[in-house]
């Protein structure tokens, strides 16, 4: 595991940046594509309109295929969906096809959209193993992951799958990559900033001793790959006392 902090947002966002750009250069290289699945809510919104942005001419992006770790139950037009957020500061402005964008189809029922999701992804990478290149994770500041949430069914599955889960705590349904299937890709980087987050990252990465139950995102424990946490000093404060 790598712990990488930093002063400012706009210097994690930077090197955060080249991070990403780096793998894809590799991955392309070797693989002819990059599988890069994206991380929700509003934390990534300022990486997306610097890769957008800044990064637009440093890798071929018609190379790159979007998937996304989690969704929520909500229609794709919702400001709370996922997907929309990425496409508006990501996928938009890089003239993305639609067909390397793998969305959630939340016209469904949720455990009909999981599955619908885990055939689209099988069918990308033509029965072969599931390994992405890489997978950017959020962490909230109960410590979940994707939509593995403390005290959810999430916590325990041990399948290398997409699945529904009804998050009691929010009253609502979700659409999640297991634990299993993020913890088989190359590279995971988890992006966390913020003096709201450091009593979770105090016990995700402190913790000797470990509650999964109540902090999934101590689930997160690569088998062949390389973990890094971008963070900033406010979120790490209680790792340094």
């Amino acid at each position: 595991m790598n712990l990488l902090i930093y002063k400012t947002i706009e210097e994690l966002t930077e090197d955060l940046a080249d991070y990403i750009i780096k793998i894809a250069e590799v991955s392309i290289e070797e693989n002819d594509c990059f599988n890069f699945v994206l991380t929700g809510g509003s934390s990534p919104k300022a990486l997306y309109h610097f890769l957008a942005k800044e990064c637009e001419h440093r890798i071929d992006w018609e190379k790159v295929y979007f998937f996304f770790g989690d969704e929520r139950n909500v229609p794709a037009n919702d400001e709370n969906y996922n997907g929309l957020l990425a496409k508006k500061a990501l996928l938009d402005p890089l003239n993305i096809k639609d067909d390397h964008i793998f969305y959630v189809d939340t016209t469904l029922a949720p455990e009909k959209a999981a599955i619908e999701y885990k055939k689209s992804i099988d069918a990308h990478f033509k029965g072969e193993d599931l390994v992405f290149d890489l997978i950017l994770l959020g962490m909230g500041d109960d410590a979940h992951t994707a939509s593995i949430f403390p005290h959810t069914s999430l916590v325990k599955d041990e399948e290398v799958n997409v699945a529904s889960v009804f998050v009691e705590k929010l009253n609502t349904y979700r659409v999640s990559f297991t634990a299993p299937l993020i913890n088989k890709a190359e590279n995971i980087a988890f992006l966390v900033f913020g003096e709201n987050k450091a009593e979770a990252i105090k016990h995700v990465i402190g913790d000797e001793q470990k509650d999964f139950d109540l902090y999934p995102s101590q689930l997160i424990d690569p088998i062949d790959g390389k973990l890094t946490f971008f963070t900033d000093e406010a979120a790490t404060k209680l790792l340094e006392e």
